[in-house]
């Protein structure tokens, strides 16, 4: 293995590349330590020792003190080690060490993340940003049908009716203003059947108090 560049990533760090790819990154002094040289070949036990000993040390510290400060899907929580330079093996054993002690777990991830917006945001939209942070799909369908009610309690009626109110929904609307609203609604990731409900529900809630008054 030869050492084909050492190029600078800030004042403190240095990017080493082995044979023409990226290998990892390290501190000045870890380079002058190991006199590490362009065209200068490096010995596997001392390769061994900076990937396995000094970079998979360091990635697992900074995984854990990652997850020390907020909660990380795993998929999230590797996209911050990658963009920290580590090389894959010492990410991948980063990731082992602290889903060994609980401190990463997709499905309670998850559920908190359900929990935390099933009131505020359609069950699409939910659905949808668990997917853009690395959740399996069918974990994320279990979890939506265990932790989402269905009929009357759904949130999502409350969440519809907010909007319509906000909006100042009435029957007597044209057309296209009420168009507008259930496109607003649709754009939202509420689908057509709960829009419907909503709208429904809403314009019962109205009467009801109005015949009150």
């Amino acid at each position: 293995m030869t050492i084909s560049r050492i190029a600078e990533h800030d004042k403190r760090r240095q990017d080493i590349y082995i044979d023409g790819e990226y290998a990892f990154c390290l501190y000045n002094t870890e380079v002058r330590k190991y006199k590490l040289a362009e065209e200068e070949d490096i010995s596997p036990e001392v390769y061994d020792e900076i990937v396995g000993v000094v970079l998979t040390k360091r990635a697992t510290l900074r995984a854990m003190n990652l997850l020390q400060k907020k909660d990380y899907s795993e998929y999230k929580l590797r996209e911050k080690l990658v963009s920290g330079g580590y090389p894959e093996l010492c990410i991948d054993s980063a990731i082992e060490y602290v889903r060994s002690y609980n401190y990463l777990d997709d499905r309670r991830y998850a559920t908190d993340y359900i929990n935390c917006y099933k009131e505020s945001r359609s069950s699409a939209r939910v659905y949808m940003d668990l997917v853009s942070k690395g959740i399996d799909r069918e974990l994320i369908k279990e979890l939506m049908d265990e932790l989402y009610e269905s009929g009357e309690n759904d949130p999502q009626i409350q969440q519809i009716a907010k909007i319509l109110k906000k909006k100042h929904f009435d029957p007597s609307m044209d057309y296209k203003e009420r168009q507008k609203i259930m496109a607003f609604l649709f754009r939202k990731g509420y689908a057509t059947d709960l829009i419907n409900r909503g709208i429904t529900e809403f314009l019962n809630d109205a009467s009801l108090t109005e015949r009150a008054n």
